[in-house]
């Protein structure tokens, strides 16, 4: 009993220096596992009695480095592919596109320019696309008369939307959850639906408070884009980021294999010499990996975390604790999860890029739930983190370039992205329970 206690206090305490930016996540979940080893009494090198390693040192931090390696992998080809897109003009492009698109209506400006992100974010990923994407994209929203605070809540709103299908994230909650990745993509299909809902939502009701015109002969937004796509290996270019999805949802091809196939594909239809399109592959690649770093390092203290977690000797410390904790039926499962949603937030205990990833993993491996319930929940909550989370990068960024208090874009978004939440856990219980 006492060594669960102290696991617990272990867990608030560093949850704590998260919070308060005391301690980064990259380090803190490294430490996290160690110390839940340490307190459950598992020995530090070892073996049993059939000669297989039993010590943390090999079980936990060996192993946990590479436990997911297949995640971090996609996020790498899928940082490529993203830099590819950038470097090559088919971001600026679609962008720009959508802008004219809209033409003279604010609404439809926003409306397709929200969809574009989305469409981008399915396959960019990492700081340096979100300021890319930005960067164009706020600018454009504030020029037809949208505030500011309005333009990146929207922004943040359809990145959210399009991280639902993100693939890189697939293959790590496939990791996470140890469920095919046909499970994931088929709850991230009804999350899609409820957070472009939300986004809409969000778009007509402030156009509405703001007293924003939907329709006007706004200012020429369109500026010649430096190496413009044109004709039909334009077309062609811009449809990368669909290519993708289209061969892990249709075609049922593998994640990385297909990030792969969306390399050759842009590199062919932005083909400008050989010389040119190697040199654009490689500096895609090394500034791909660049923006993969800081994921991969989180991925590889997940993978600690894991399996220190769902150590055999620590889960028997933790069961009782957890047995009493977390729902094991229908109503209160959904009450829980709904309630303690905003526990997502600041690398919280229900965040799975910090805590949440070894809860997760502890309630699978005790069976107090399914595993498709557990990811059906953790993945509701989720949009909470990914959007309002004001200890993200991406929102800390896009609060700075627009000049405003990260924390109130988090207040201006809670409520959208709670409700999805709650959406999110009704449609899991329903499905899993």
């Amino acid at each position: 009993m006492l060594q669960g206690i102290l696991i617990i206090v272990l867990f608030l305490i560093v949850a704590g220096m998260m919070i308060t930016k005391k301690m980064p996540t990259l380090l803190a979940l490294p430490l996290l596992a160690v110390g839940i080893a340490i307190i459950a009494r598992v020995p530090m090198v070892g073996v049993d009695a059939d000669g297989a390693a039993v010590g943390f040192l090999q079980t936990i931090l060996e192993a946990g480095s590479t436990r997911m390696a297949g995640a971090y992998i996609a996020v790498v080809f899928g940082a490529w592919l993203g830099q590819m897109m950038n470097k090559s003009g088919v971001t600026e492009n679609m962008i720009k596109k959508a802008a004219e698109l809209g033409g003279d209506r604010p609404f439809i400006v926003t409306i397709v320019l929200s969809v574009v992100v989305a469409l981008l974010f399915t396959t960019l990923a990492g700081l340096g696309s979100v300021i890319m994407v930005g960067t164009i994209v706020l600018p454009i929203l504030v020029s037809i008369g949208v505030p500011a605070l309005t333009a990146v809540s929207i922004f943040l709103m359809a990145f959210t939307s399009g991280l639902t299908f993100n693939l890189a994230n697939w293959q790590t909650y496939t990791s996470i959850f140890e469920l095919p990745i046909e499970s994931i993509r088929q709850f991230s299909g009804y999350l899609l639906i409820a957070t472009s809902i939300a986004t809409l939502v969000l778009i007509i009701v402030e156009f509405k408070r703001n007293g924003i015109k939907f329709s006007f002969s706004a200012p020429n937004t369109e500026t010649e884009a430096v190496g413009q796509l044109k004709g039909f290996s334009g077309l062609m270019a811009m449809l990368t980021p669909a290519l993708p999805i289209i061969l892990v949802v249709v075609f049922n091809v593998p994640v990385v294999p297909s990030f792969f196939a969306g390399i050759i594909w842009i590199a062919i239809f932005t083909y400008k010499g050989w010389n040119k399109t190697m040199n654009l592959i490689t500096k895609a690649c090394y500034d791909g990996f660049s923006d993969a770093a800081p994921a991969v390092i989180l991925m590889v203290g997940i993978g600690m975390l894991y399996l220190s977690v769902t150590n055999p000797i620590v889960k028997d410390v933790l069961q009782p604790f957890m047995l009493t904790i977390i729902p094991s039926t229908k109503l209160p499962y959904i009450l829980f999860f709904i309630v303690l949603a905003p526990f997502a937030l600041y690398r919280g205990p229900l965040n799975l890029f910090g805590l949440g990833s070894g809860i997760a993993a502890l309630i699978i491996g005790l069976e107090i739930l399914p595993s498709l319930a557990v990811m059906g929940a953790f993945l509701a909550v989720e949009r909470v983190q990914a959007g309002g989370d004001p200890t993200n990068t991406h929102n800390v960024w896009a609060a700075n370039f627009v000049g405003v208090e990260v924390n109130v874009i988090t207040k201006k978004l809670l409520p959208y992205l709670w409700l999805v939440t709650a959406i999110g856990v009704v449609i899991s219980a329903v499905l899993y329970f």
